[in-house]
């Protein structure tokens, strides 16, 4: 699973729904709206036991290819100021 998000949401959603949830895991997260976090993880002191390398924060850009890479079936929509019409176009 990639949950891609923005301001937070992103990691809280994690932590809230999926960092002890055995039936999921998730291969990273994306960044599109703070410059710079890309090529980060996101710490593995927060990310819990499940995620002892953290996990990586990956350009949103990319999208498609880290899907593919990673086998990815499923991504989660964590932002909470984006507009249907952006959403179609993901």
């Amino acid at each position: 699973m990639v949950i891609l998000g923005a301001g937070g949401r992103d990691f809280h959603n994690f932590n809230v729904l999926y960092r002890d949830a055995s039936a999921a895991t998730v291969v990273a997260f994306t960044a599109a709206q703070i410059p710079g976090i890309s090529g980060r993880r996101y710490p593995p002191a927060l990310a819990g036991p499940r995620y002892p390398e953290g996990i990586p924060i990956e350009d949103e850009a990319e999208l498609e290819v880290l899907c593919r890479r990673e086998r990815v079936t499923q991504v989660v929509f964590a932002y909470s100021d984006v507009s249907h019409a952006e959403v179609m176009h993901l």
